[in-house]
């Protein structure tokens, strides 16, 4: 699944009532990559953590604990990707999703859940990228604040 991919299921899952906590949509995500292949739940999986990874960065976590800033960075994602891309480039975009204690903390287990409904087993598989809280490390040193890797798709 490429970055293209990714975004449009997050499009097309996306419920028409405001889902306020994510569960709507990370619901209707598992529901179609149950469906399967098994390389788009491996794919999405990659896309959600590259997503997650891009927004670990001082300017927006600063001050907040490491769940709070996981979620909150889920919420963003959960958004859609013109409203993240917005908040990519303005760090400002990020403060009413913490701000409002904005989470979406079951977007991050639709991989695990989708995996577990097409397989029967439990997951026990990394990503490329972590998206753990601080662990984009280039994102917390003030001298590379704002550069960011490339995608795992380009």
């Amino acid at each position: 699944m490429n970055e293209n991919a990714f975004w449009q299921l997050i499009e097309a899952c996306t419920p028409s009532v405001p889902d306020a906590e994510g569960d709507e949509l990370a619901a209707a995500l598992t529901v179609h990559l149950a469906n399967g292949p098994m390389p788009d739940v491996v794919g999405f999986a990659e896309q959600l953590s590259w997503a997650l990874y891009q927004l670990d960065r001082r300017e927006y976590g600063d001050g907040l604990s490491g769940d709070q800033f996981l979620y909150t960075r889920a919420a963003v994602v959960a958004a859609g990707r013109e409203e993240y891309e917005s908040v990519l480039l303005d760090p400002q975009r990020f403060k009413p999703y913490a701000d409002g204690l904005i989470w979406a903390e079951a977007l991050l287990y639709v991989p695990d859940d989708a995996y577990r409904q097409l397989t029967g087993d439990d997951w026990d598989r990394g990503t490329r990228y972590s998206y753990e809280s601080y662990s984009n490390t280039a994102g917390w040193t003030p001298s590379d604040a704002g550069r960011l890797p490339r995608s795992p798709s380009r």
